[in-house]
């Protein structure tokens, strides 16, 4: 481990702890400087592979999710940091939920899920485009079940 402050190459650990998200905060002092710092060690996960509806293969793009969420939520009453724990929590699903490979449905069933809890004009504007409307009766299909909760 190299010295942020005179790049020697020779630390000794003085403490290891665990730390959040399965990361080891180490405790590090310089040989040559005597300098005191603290690194933190997480393990690399693998990156995901989005599947797409062609059978193709990308890499998950976490800005082109929030990108597809911000446009939905384009002149809502919705705080830009819920948007950002919404991506968050969409992301570490996936993570958690697929190894390697996730269909891309899974990812656009999960956003129109969180969608529709969160405001009615946003869910309808993503399923508008993730399903493909093609006009004024898909709207109101779609539009139908959220009438009739709010009576």
């Amino acid at each position: 481990m190299l010295c942020p402050c005179c790049h020697h190459d020779e630390t000794r650990v003085i403490d290891s702890r665990a730390s959040a998200d399965n990361a080891v905060r180490r405790r590090r002092e310089c040989l040559k400087c005597r300098r005191r710092f603290t690194t933190y060690e997480k393990a690399e996960q693998a990156p995901l592979k989005v599947i797409k509806k062609d059978g193709t293969r990308a890499p998950f793009d976490r800005e082109k999710l929030r990108s597809g969420i911000a446009k939905a939520c384009h002149k809502r009453p919705i705080d830009p940091e819920k948007i950002d724990r919404l991506v968050a929590d969409i992301e570490s699903d996936m993570l958690d939920s697929f190894e390697r490979e996730v269909p891309s449905h899974e990812i656009g069933e999960r956003v129109s899920g969180s969608l529709k809890d969160l405001d009615d004009v946003a869910y309808l504007r993503f399923v508008s485009v993730y399903e493909g409307f093609q006009g004024a009766s898909d709207f109101a299909q779609e539009l139908q079940p959220i009438l009739r909760g709010a009576r």
